[in-house]
């Protein structure tokens, strides 16, 4: 898989945090706040699947948010049937979990006809929320479910506090902020708007081209598309230049001689150039709580379940760190949590655009390999657990249980045993089989995943 190293901005802005990389362990800079009432914001996972779903509530989810088969922006996943959805809504509430319906997509008129049903079985389902993007799904959310909330999804692109109260005096309840708001910006519409619901993407992958709103302009050249500022990016002249570290490939602008403009490196076929960075937004954690923002949302209903396992482990367990610390006035340590979302990481994580120039948090994913995830127990009495195995699994590994909370306790080799579904012990398993898993794991539970240390 080949990964872009760099997007570095042009030098005219003065910027040296975004051209070099930094340490991990690197402090990233203080922000200043205006504490408002303080809570624990909610911490809103993805749900692609029912198995995403479950993962994201067993790893600690305050809110999923989930699509049906039309109407969504991640046709992509599988999305969840009617009889799906009532069953998920019924098990959220059990757990005190809420679930948002999105209904984001922008649809043509021959589209429209679909709207009204899913709907009507959405609201009957029992969601919390309906999440929308277009004025006319809007109108028809709150005309057939008007006892359901709305929220406004980041499609719409809202930047400022003026289109903040245009949404809620249509409706809206909660806010879905554009992903390019600098912390700043976020903090002038609280503090504008203190009573309105605000949600904001704080990781996962960040789109630089999204049905005429492109941010390739923004991110190169702070020149912001949405704002008629476009500096047209995609229609630049670009010409091959000798990288420092080969195979690599590194792009030079034609009116920018001699700067590397996209560093590229080569790890096995193809390269993606036009996603250098996800977003990573953990280290500023205190300051959300600070700023009394409603929602932290977490993207990737189209990424996989262990994705949604590691990052709301850790977002989970950091936010609750980070309310302890606003709390008692103490200082918060990121980096306690950055191993599982550097291990789930397809780009280097990176501030996106909450920060004057964006800054690194950590480089390249420091992946290990999954070995399985925990169905049911079989005897768990003594011992003995159904496994989904999702990797090649020599009883030679040294295998870490990936319970709730951070918690990794290790098994290693020798104080476990793998027995394929006949009961017969093996020694091994094969990825897409089920085995069964004989160990002593204290607080074991149904859906935990197990990947090799």
């Amino acid at each position: 898989m080949a990964t872009i190293l760099s997007g570095n901005p042009p030098s005219n802005q003065n910027s040296t945090d975004a051209a070099q990389p930094r340490p991990c362990d690197e402090a990233v800079p203080l922000l200043h706040s205006a504490p408002m009432t303080l809570f624990t914001p909610e911490l809103l996972a993805p749900a692609g699947d029912m198995e995403k779903f479950h993962t994201a509530v067993l790893y600690g989810a305050n809110a999923v948010y989930l699509g049906g088969t039309v109407g969504n922006l991640r046709a992509a996943t599988k999305g969840f049937t009617p009889k799906e959805l009532q069953q998920a809504v019924a098990f959220a509430k059990m757990k005190g979990v809420k679930v948002y319906y999105c209904l984001n997509a922008m649809p043509f008129e021959r589209d429209m006809g679909s709207i009204p049903g899913t709907v009507e079985e959405a609201a009957n389902a029992g969601v919390h929320a309906f999440i929308v993007a277009d004025p006319g799904v809007l109108r028809v959310a709150r005309r057939l479910a008007r006892h359901i909330p709305v929220h406004l999804s980041t499609q719409a692109n809202t930047t400022n506090a003026e289109s903040v109260r245009f949404w809620t005096d249509a409706g809206v309840e909660r806010i879905v902020l554009a992903r390019e708001l600098s912390h700043r910006d976020i903090r002038t519409i609280r503090n504008l708007l203190p009573k309105t619901e605000l949600e904001v993407f704080v990781h996962g992958a960040m789109c630089l081209a999204v049905s005429g709103q492109c941010l390739l302009s923004a991110w190169l050249n702070n020149r912001p598309a949405n704002q008629g500022r476009c500096t047209q990016p995609c229609r630049f002249d670009y010409r091959v230049i000798n990288a420092d570290i080969p195979p690599s490939l590194a792009l030079e602008e034609a009116l920018r001689s001699g700067e590397t403009l996209w560093s590229v490196e080569q790890q096995e076929d193809f390269a993606a150039i036009f996603a250098p960075n996800d977003l990573c937004l953990l280290p500023f954690l205190p300051w959300f709580v600070k700023n009394a923002i409603t929602s932290l949302k977490i993207e990737g209903r189209a990424k996989g379940s262990s994705y949604v396992a590691h990052v709301t482990d850790a977002y989970r367990v950091a936010l609750d760190a980070a309310t302890r610390c606003v709390t008692e006035g103490t200082s918060f340590d990121f980096r306690l949590f950055l191993p599982d979302l550097i291990r789930t990481a397809s780009r280097p994580l990176s501030t996106g655009f909450f920060l004057n120039h964006r800054r690194p948090i950590c480089g390249d994913a420091e992946a290990r390999s999954l070995l399985g995830r925990i169905v049911e127990p079989q005897n768990e009495a003594r011992g003995a657990w159904v496994v989904d195995i999702r990797g090649k699994w020599e009883e030679t590994y040294s295998a870490e249980i990936m319970l709730p909370g951070l918690r990794r306790p290790v098994l290693p080799p020798g104080t476990y045993t793998l027995e394929n579904h006949r009961s017969e012990r093996t020694g091994h398993a094969a990825s897409g089989t089920r085995a069964i898993l004989h160990a002593e794991i204290p607080e074991a539970v149904s859906g935990a995943f197990i990947r090799r240390t």
